[in-house]
């Protein structure tokens, strides 16, 4: 059977007229700030305190988007007698957004835990140059980041963690046998002398 003439037309509006009458689901960005998920990749913040310049960031980075300054700095010894030792001094930490692809090596390889995901994501320019940030943003972006997910409760402890606990433990109980040797020494003390 052939088809009626302009039964896709009529198809076409139905959808249409169908479509108009649901509510809709865009969210107008500006003025409605969409719900991202806690751990969301916005941009890398930087706990600067914890940076040794180490390099270890700029090294893996597969962009070469991360430009590190640093001075050496001679440090008086600890105790008198002592050596002087010299230690790396930060003078600029700075990531080009425009040439990062978000890949998370930097924050992954960094042993002292000085890199973070923060969930800020509204940080265009209008010019391309712009969007190199140094460290003073980095940092502000630091504040942002969210706490970590608490442990699965399920989850063994940490051997970090369970081994000083054990340590703890066994000075605890050490001494507990020291006050309780001391507590019956004491009282013998006492006993014996009238």
């Amino acid at each position: 059977m052939p088809p009626i003439p302009g039964s896709g037309l009529a198809k076409g509006l139905a959808v249409t007229l169908r479509t108009m009458t649901k509510k809709t689901v865009t969210a107008q960005y500006p003025d409605t700030q969409p719900e991202l998920p806690p751990r969301s990749r916005g941009v890398i913040g930087l706990f600067e305190e914890n940076c040794t310049v180490c390099m270890l960031c700029a090294r893996e980075c597969p962009d070469w988007c991360i430009y590190i300054d640093s001075h050496k700095e001679t440090v008086p010894p600890a105790a008198p007698g002592g050596r002087e030792r010299s230690r790396n001094v930060l003078d600029r930490f700075a990531i080009d957004f425009s040439l990062c692809m978000y890949c998370g090596i930097c924050i992954e390889v960094c042993p002292f835990d000085a890199l973070f995901w923060s969930p800020e994501f509204e940080y265009a320019e209008t010019d391309i140059h712009e969007l190199t940030h140094e460290r003073d943003k980095l940092r502000e972006w630091m504040w942002t980041v969210p706490e970590p997910p608490a442990l699965d409760p399920g989850a063994e402890e940490p051997k970090e963690i369970a081994a000083a606990r054990k340590t703890a433990d066994k000075l605890a109980t050490q001494q507990a046998q020291q006050a309780q040797e001391a507590q019956q020494a004491q009282q013998s003390e006492e006993g014996g002398t009238p």
